[in-house]
């Protein structure tokens, strides 16, 4: 079950003048959240934000075998995440979680290959870690706009994880659209088991869903749908997955999602 606390904010680590990690002490969340798990915060008491905006959990914060708390990964684009951009050690973020369905985890022989962009490498840390405990060899295909708004690429390193970059400038590793190495690799990695995470402006993920599904490969997609509650109770965040061949119906992300089978989703 989600818990709803007040979390005390234990850092905020500037990325660049528009990103940011903010570190939240939320112990009982972190230690209960899965890779893809969300949680839904609003800063201050006023009502400006009116709702809590979903984050996804970006790390779970320990100190050995203690859980400390979590960070989100955030790029300020409005007014949620301009505060969280000016928030400061003390400040207090109501934070209510974890919420939604995770990734599956596979395990070895198969790879995990995993697909963001931009601030959808956020579950992507967890899901790593998660990975690459059992033993399962990970892939980051990561793009963005221009190398400068690629982050963490070391932490990921460091854990094993290979690298494959894009950016829309080819500042730093191919140009173009991330799903473009993706399309590359699928296509040599005849008779390997894997499969494909993706995380990123839904665009993105439905191009991600179809490749994969050209090449035989199954996918997990997150989407980002505007979410009110996060419960279920708002019906803010619908969207269409497959019925039968020809038919659909509509479902709540926040409790069915945010993660999907690729293939289940009606792209549109």
């Amino acid at each position: 079950m989600p818990v709803d606390v007040e979390a005390r904010v234990i850092a905020n680590t500037r990325l660049s003048p528009d990103y940011n990690v903010i570190s939240l002490a939320a112990p009982a969340i972190a230690a209960a959240a899965a890779p893809g798990q969300f949680v839904m915060v609003k800063l201050g008491h006023g009502s400006t934000p009116l709702l809590r905006r979903p984050f996804s959990v970006f790390e779970v914060l320990r100190t050995g075998r203690t859980v400390n708390g979590l960070t989100l990964l955030s790029k300020r684009i409005g007014v949620t995440t301009q505060m969280l951009f000016d928030a400061v050690e003390g400040d207090v973020v109501s934070c209510l979680g974890p919420l939604g369905r995770p990734y599956a985890t596979i395990d070895p022989p198969a790879e995990a290959w995993m697909v963001a962009g931009g601030v959808g490498l956020a579950p992507f840390a967890t899901l790593a870690e998660a990975l690459c405990a059992r033993g399962t060899s990970v892939t980051l295909f990561y793009g963005a706009r221009t190398g400068r708004e690629l982050f963490y690429l070391d932490w990921f390193r460091e854990r094993g994880v290979r690298l494959v970059l894009a950016t829309e400038d080819g500042s730093l590793g191919d140009r173009g659209r991330v799903t473009q190495p993706l399309e590359r690799e699928l296509q040599a990695a005849a008779g390997r088991d894997l499969m494909v995470y993706a995380c990123g402006p839904e665009p993105m993920l439905a191009a991600v869903a179809r490749v994969a599904a050209t090449y035989h490969r199954a996918s997990q997609v997150s989407v980002e749908r505007v979410m009110g509650c996060g419960l279920g109770g708002c019906y803010s965040c619908v969207i269409p997955v497959r019925q039968d061949p020809t038919g659909r119906h509509y479902v709540r992300s926040c409790i069915a999602g945010p993660v999907f089978a690729g293939a289940d989703v009606v792209w549109e």
